[in-house]
């Protein structure tokens, strides 16, 4: 099966560009996800196998249930360790974007030193609309996910052979999360090959997705109860949409850790006739901030709604953002929104 990203001109410019640098930093988003982190430490042990010095530099906390990912706890956080970050930029020939399409997606003083590095600048991503001045740029929306990028990347390479478990691993865990376990934007044969041939490496998918999925604590189960019995709103009928929110309050009676909102926004969409769900969650420490997410099904444009309502973006059927503004003021535009597809809502 033909799983190529690149023409042969553009494979001989990648490896020139890995080959002409030695110190390497990554970077990846803010609120790092599966994806991020996954692709991320992928692709910066494989520049490692290549003879490289590479760096990971993650913005701010991870969740708790990505912390046993191999080689994540040897990233620097941006947020701890901000002279370090500063260093390792000015001393990199090479920065890697991975599952990042804008400098503006890590935090805003990193988004300053990223967008004075000096060197030459490398994007792997799949999100629309990339805005990195790149010495090569390697965008495919139409991608699953970053991590399944960097594989069809290093198979191009001819490296396969080079893949570890841990690696295969970490590509396997992005390309689960995603997808939302490969149930939305995974339709496509070659993901099925490529996990094919990351179980030859010796992956264990079910403990990957027990560790992903089943890590819940008593307060984390109590919160998305609460949430679903008194915050959630079902427009339907006439709208197949549906939102629901989570204040301060909430996170605080919970006892809130970062990470226990994933995939909650999901959960509405088990409703029959569901097209639409948002999330809205006060940021837990900037007042009038609102994170946003957003997932869909079937053709509603998740991606578009982001753009126009959410100062944000991402894919189709799962896309996010923020507003500054009250969660009283969030609800508000949220309901815009939703009256705004009407149409495809119906």
């Amino acid at each position: 099966m033909n799983i190529n990203l690149l023409n042969e001109d553009e494979v001989a410019q990648l490896r020139r560009l890995i080959e002409s640098s030695n110190k390497i930093a990554l970077v990846c988003h803010m609120n790092a996800d599966g994806d991020a982190l996954g692709s991320s430490l992928a692709w910066a042990e494989y520049l490692r196998q290549q003879g490289k010095e590479a760096q990971l530099i993650v913005p701010d906390m991870f969740p708790d249930f990505l912390q046993w990912l191999p080689g994540l706890q040897k990233s620097l956080r941006f947020d701890k360790k901000p002279a370090e970050v500063k260093q390792l930029l000015d001393e990199a020939d090479l920065l890697c974007y991975l599952d990042m399409n804008t400098p503006s997606r890590a935090s805003d003083k990193l988004s300053e030193e990223l967008k004075q590095f000096n060197g030459k600048v490398l994007m792997i991503d799949h999100h629309e609309d990339p805005d990195i001045k790149c010495d090569m740029s390697i965008s495919f929306p139409k991608m699953s996910s970053t991590s399944e990028m960097v594989f069809r990347l290093i198979w191009q390479l001819g490296d396969y052979e080079g893949v570890t478990q841990e690696m295969a691993t970490a590509i396997y865990c992005g390309m689960m999360t995603d997808t939302g376990a490969f149930t939305y934007n995974s339709n496509q044969p070659e993901i099925f090959f490529i996990i094919s041939q990351l179980l030859v490496k010796g992956i264990d998918k079910d403990r990957i997705y027990r560790r992903i999925y089943h890590v819940f604590s008593p307060n984390r189960l109590r919160l998305w109860g609460h949430v679903l019995d008194s915050k959630l709103k079902v427009k339907h009928p006439p709208y197949r949409a549906s939102y629901f929110t989570i204040s301060k309050k909430d996170m605080e009676e919970y006892k809130f850790n970062k990470g226990d909102a994933e995939g909650l926004v999901n959960v509405p969409l088990k409703i029959l006739g569901l097209k639409l769900s948002i999330s809205l969650r006060e940021d837990t420490k900037q007042e009038n901030l609102v994170w946003v997410s957003t997932r869909s099904v079937d053709d509603f444009p998740c991606d578009e709604m982001a753009q126009r309502f959410f100062n944000g973006g991402g894919h189709k059927n799962a896309a996010g953002g923020r507003l500054y503004c009250s969660l009283a003021e969030a609800i508000e535009i949220t309901n815009k929104a939703i009256e705004a597809y009407a149409e495809k809502l119906k």
